[in-house]
This record gives structure tokens, C-alpha cells and sequence, in this order.
């Protein structure tokens, strides 16, 4: 039920991507002013995070996700219901405001109720709902656009948080382990005395910075590459679009074999290994002569990229557990400003330099940040 709430709370940042021409369409307005739809969500997504951590802490995370899925439910569905721009702003505003608690609280959940030694096969095994949502954000978005119209793609995701809401609620009135990390498990401490505590933990600034560089690196890259390969190799936009879904491709592959992984390599060599792909995969796609060859490095970079990712997860889940939910926002929060940042900053090189150097800086700084987190793990 986690996953699932998580998939459409990932499904819900990309999926008016594609479906921007036919809202502007239907509610005559222009592709760039129906954008807003677009940016609304994230700032309220990514925004919220900084401030719910010490409700969570307070009332329960998993209590919080249950009734931030009742509401993204309601919220969902006034968006297939909006008649103008300003109302679909209002409702996609008020989305990211609740969709922004799911997928914290559900890591910091996890965190709470599951052993460490067990924890990232665990989070490995979820976050194949956030990727799956990625991906029908990104594509099927799009398809299901063309073939039922725009409003009854938020339909069909209200439709899905339906039914993830009321799993939620289900286990919450018969598992006690719902309760876990609740106010009588803990003291209340408050929104100050929670941030002191997680910022003033040196490991926990140390994976919130973190971060924020894989974030901005990352996607500062990733986000050209659809761009790159159509200017480079002349490819069309619904060829750069199946190919840039071999990232959840290569995401999902993660999620399946990550009780092996874990097992095999453990925290440090994911980590390495992880920013090793990632750094080999983005010099291919920075130099390779011949088209054919980027579905491979996209699904590397997928793949590498939940081994390193899903690493700074699981610590993050551990790096302040009297503050748990605080922590996993704040480090939640860091991921959306340095993927802001690094957009920015990539579409900026881009624009003046193609995206050879977009690439190879991003998968050599990423590199040396998985190596860098390795060291720290070592240490420790």
C-alpha cells in the first residue's frame, strides 16, 4: 500500500508534462501560461517537506501518510474536475502540499519498524513504486492523454490513491505496528528542538548535503539527455522518450535483485559501484559515436544510480532516530532543491556548451561522491 501511494505521489510530479497541449487546449490558455500546473506541484511538493517532519514524530508517520492519501485522493480528482487554470493551479498546488508526506513518512515508517541489517532490501523493494511512477508519469501519462483525455488521467490516479487510502486505513485499524513511531513510543520534542537535533548531527549534514550534489548532478544531466540525443542524432521525440524510459528500466532491475546486491556487495560497494556506473554510463553517453548505444547507458544510469541513491536512503532513515520523520524530510527537501539547482545549472552549460561537459562533469563529481560516501561509511 506504501508503494502504491507512492506511485501516484511520483506519477503525480511528471504526469502534466505531457499532457500540457491539451490543457492549454481545453481550457484555452497557452502551452507556456498552462506550465504553472507544472511548477505549482513542485514548489509545494518539495516545499512542505521542510516543515511536516516533527508531525510525523508527533502523531505517527504512518497515520500521517494514511490521511495524506485521503486527501491527495480528493485533491486528485478536483484536478480532472477543474473548469478553469486558476482552479487546476489550486488543486495541483494543494496536491503537492499532500503528496509531499507520503514518501518520507513511508521511509521514515520503514526506518521505524524495520531492523537495519534488513532495512535497504526493504526501501529497495519500495521504491519500485516510485520508479514505476516516474515512468507512467513520464510515459503513459501521455498514451492515456491521447486515448481518454487529459482529466481522466487525474481520475484514474485519484482512482489509485482510492484504493492505497483505504489499504492504509485497513492496516492502521488492525496492525499494531502501524502505531509504531508515535508520540507514545517517544518524546515530544517540537519543530526546533527536532531540527536541532538532526543539523546538529554531523553525519546528518554530512548525507543531507550529500544529497542535494546526487540530486543537482543527476538530474542537472539526465534532464538534457532526451535533448542531446534528438539535436545529436536527429531522433524523433517518441523514440528519445522510449528511450529515456529505460531509466526506470534500469531502476527496476535494481529493485529486483537488491536483496543479492546488498548481500553480495554491501553498503560501501553499492555506493562504489553505483558511482563507478554511473560515471562510465554518462561518458558513454557524452562520446559514444552511434544512437543505439543510449538505451544501454540510460538503463546504467537507472540502475547505478538506485545503487548509490538508495544507499544515502537507507542511512538517511538511521541518521537521527529520536527525529526520524524530520530527518528523512529534511534529506527528502535537499533532493528537490538540488535537483532545482542542478537543472538550472546544467540547462545553463548546456545552452553554451552542448551537453558533452553536462555529462562528463556530472558522472565524474558523481564518482567522487559516491567515493567520498563510501569513505564515510567506512569510517563509520
Amino acid at each position: 500500500m506504501l508503494a502504491l501511494a507512492a506511485f501516484a505521489s511520483q506519477a503525480m510530479v511528471r504526469v502534466t508534462d505531457t499532457l500540457l497541449p491539451q490543457i492549454a487546449s481545453d481550457l484555452q490558455v497557452t502551452i507556456g501560461a498552462a506550465s504553472i500546473v507544472v511548477t505549482s506541484y513542485l514548489i509545494a511538493h518539495g516545499s512542505v517537506q521542510l516543515v511536516i517532519g516533527p508531525v510525523g514524530d508527533r502523531f505517527g508517520k504512518y497515520l500521517c501518510i494514511a490521511i495524506a492519501a485521503a486527501a491527495s485522493t480528493l485533491f486528485v480528482l478536483l484536478c480532472g474536475l477543474a473548469q478553469s487554470l486558476p482552479l487546476l493551479v489550486a488543486a495541483r498546488l494543494a496536491c503537492g502540499l499532500a503528496t509531499g508526506w507520503v514518501i518520507p513518512f513511508s521511509l521514515a515508517f520503514i526506518g521505524d519498524v524495520i531492523p537495519y541489517e534488513r532495512r535497504q532490501q526493504v526501501i529497495g523493494r519500495f521504491i519500485s513504486g516510485q520508479i514505476l511512477g516516474q515512468l507512467f508519469g513520464q510515459a503513459a501519462g501521455g498514451v492515456l492523454g491521447d486515448l481518454f483525455g487529459w482529466r481522466n488521467v487525474f481520475f484514474i490516479l485519484a482512482a489509485m490513491l482510492a484504493a492505497a487510502t483505504a489499504g492504509l486505513f485497513i492496516e492502521l485499524w488492525r496492525n499494531p505496528i502501524t502505531h509504531a513511531g508515535s508520540a507514545a513510543t517517544q518524546s515530544t520534542r517540537g519543530l526546533v528542538a527536532d531540527y536541532a537535533t538532526v543539523l546538529g548531527t554531523p553525519w546528518a549534514r554530512a548525507l543531507i548535503l550529500a544529497a542535494f550534489f546526487e540530486s543537482g548532478l543527476m538530474f542537472g544531466a539526465f534532464t538534457y539527455v532526451g535533448a542531446d540525443l534528438h539535436v545529436r542524432f536527429g531522433l524523433s521525440f517518441s523514440l528519445v522518450g522510449l528511450f529515456v524510459g529505460f531509466f526506470a528500466i534500469g531502476g527496476l532491475l535494481y529493485s529486483f535483485s537488491v536483496g543479492y546486491l546488498v548481500n553480495r556487495l554491501g553498503q560501501i560497494g553499492l555506493a562504489t559501484g553505483g558511482g563507478a556506473l554511473l560515471a562510465l554510463a554518462y561518458v558513454l553517453l557524452a562520446l559514444g559515436p552511434v544512437w543505439w548505444l543510449a538505451p544501454l547507458a540510460i538503463a546504467a544510469i537507472g540502475f547505478g544510480f538506485y545503487m548509490f541513491h538508495n544507499t544515502l536512503q537507507t542511512n538517511a532513515t538511521q541518521m537521527a532516530p529520536q527525529a526520524r520523520g524530520t530527518a528523512v524530510a529534511i534529506f527528502s527537501s535537499a533532493l528537490y532543491l538540488g535537483q532545482t539547482v542542478g537543472v538550472a545549472t546544467g540547462g545553463a552549460i548546456f545552452d553554451r556548451y552542448s551537453a558533452v561537459p553536462v555529462f562528463l562533469g556530472a558522472g565524474i563529481l558523481l564518482f567522487a561522491l559516491a567515493l567520498w560516501i563510501a569513505h564515510q561509511l567506512r569510517r563509520r
